[in-house]
């Protein structure tokens, strides 16, 4: 089951940064029709493992709610799932769930950049969208459907889809704005710069 780009409703669980949840409302309302921010919901306590000091992904995507549109949570707090020892993200149908906690710059010692962390977190969100349209992992380096094993490979991919993955969508019925899908001579680029 596919979904569709009618309405996006981004749900903040637990306290999320202002700035950052704007920047992804304004970002994503060019993919979607409408793209809202909703009021913050306090993180579910049941999710927690104590053990990892982090909350279960999946346990958490489960417990949201949809309101017939994409539901987009987004927290603070790390996220892991079973056999994995993070994750940036997750998506099940119409239900997607992006953790700021690893994308932010201080994570990994360095000094605080909103404009990085807005970066990443537009690319976490378009690459778990991706996922609840039905789009796989993608071996273009630049396609913001590669996997993330590492912070590197998400500051190395582009926040668009690649021609590969937009024609995968078009082929569903789902037309993309052009601004959406990375032209194939970028993706020829990128993949020159990486095997320098």
């Amino acid at each position: 089951m596919h979904i569709s780009l009618d309405e996006l409703y981004i749900q903040p669980l637990g306290r999320v940064d202002e700035e950052v949840l704007e920047f992804l409302r304004d970002g994503l309302c060019r993919l979607c029709k409408k793209a809202d921010v909703k009021p913050a919901r306090s993180m579910p306590r049941r999710p927690y493992n104590p053990d990892r000091g982090q909350y279960d992904g999946p346990m958490i995507l489960e417990e949201m709610e949809t309101d017939g549109g994409i539901v987009m949570g987004v927290t603070e707090m790390d996220l892991y799932a079973t056999g994995l020892t993070f994750i940036f993200g997750m998506a099940s149908r119409k239900k997607t769930l992006i953790s700021l906690h690893r994308l932010r710059p201080e994570f990994y010692r360095a000094v605080p950049n909103m404009k990085l962390l807005q970066a990443r977190a537009m690319k976490e969100a378009m690459h778990e969208i991706g996922h609840g349209l039905g789009l796989r992992h993608c071996p273009q380096i630049s396609c913001v459907m590669h996997f993330s094993n590492s912070i590197v490979d998400t500051d190395l991919k582009d926040w668009r889809y690649c021609r590969r993955c937009s024609l995968s969508l078009a082929r569903d019925g789902i037309d993309l704005p052009a601004e959406m899908a990375v032209r194939s001579q970028s993706i020829r680029i990128a993949e020159a710069v990486r095997h320098r």
